[in-house]
């Protein structure tokens, strides 16, 4: 199975923020099928699609877990 980063997000956001959550409904929104999963190793949300790397979601453009 082919499993897409779209972005990262480190665990530590504040209390009642949930930026990994906000940033899929967007992908989502914008017809992507964007999931949360956490990765363990690196203590970071990943926001993931299934399937082979083909173009993000409109939504997904130009935006980062910095912004």
């Amino acid at each position: 199975m082919d499993v897409r980063v779209l972005e990262r997000f480190p665990a530590g956001a504040p209390r009642g923020s949930w930026p990994a959550e906000e940033y899929a409904a967007k992908c989502r929104a914008e017809g992507g099928r964007a999931t949360v999963v956490m990765d363990l190793g690196t203590d970071a949300f990943l926001v993931v699609v299934d399937g082979p790397d083909d173009d993000r979601p409109s939504a997904a453009a130009g935006e980062s877990a910095g912004k």
